[in-house]
């Protein structure tokens, strides 16, 4: 993201708290279509498992093929995908179609409650918090993304390869 996106992704997107599981998802759809419009280069989004996040919405599978059209790169980390497989046919299609942007990995020995639930971007983040009241803080605070991101690089490195695109057989 460009200081000048930056900018414009602060006016549109929630800089501050969060609560409730509606507030959560609406930032999430909010976020992809900034993502979209703005032309975000990296997002790395994390959770134990996806379940609750928009991401089999038509809206959501709108704004991510809308920024994968120019070359981009998804990242994901979760403990397991299955919920994501049986919640989100669409996200589940858009990934097998775009497989070559998108890099899903898993740490499945860390604990549910260990795991971060965040989306982060180089100039905005939004981060759960409290799960059990899906509240939390979203923001476009350097010191908040660069630390959100060190936290997430880090578990990354000590992940492996998940959620194939495609499944090959014999």
């Amino acid at each position: 993201m460009t200081p000048e996106n930056a900018g414009a992704a602060s006016a549109t997107l929630l800089q501050g708290r969060f609560s409730g599981r509606g507030d959560f998802t609406a930032n999430v759809r909010q976020a992809f279509a900034a993502a979209a419009s703005q032309g975000w280069r990296e997002i790395i989004v994390c959770d134990a498992d996806f379940a609750d996040w928009p991401l089999g919405e038509r809206e959501v599978a709108q704004s991510l093929n809308e920024w994968s059209r120019t070359g981009r790169k998804l990242t994901m980390l979760a403990r397991n995908y299955d919920e994501l497989r049986r919640k989100h046919a669409r996200f589940v299609t858009w990934r097998q179609t775009w497989a070559h942007i998108v890099e899903c990995r898993t740490i499945a020995a860390t604990p549910a409650d260990n795991m971060p639930s965040a989306f982060w971007s180089a100039g905005w983040l939004l981060e759960r918090l409290d799960l059990q009241r899906c509240s939390g803080f979203a923001g476009s605070e350097p010191g908040r993304c660069v630390a959100l991101r060190e936290r997430l690089k880090e578990r990354l490195m000590n992940s492996s390869p998940a959620f194939a695109a495609t499944t090959l057989g014999l």
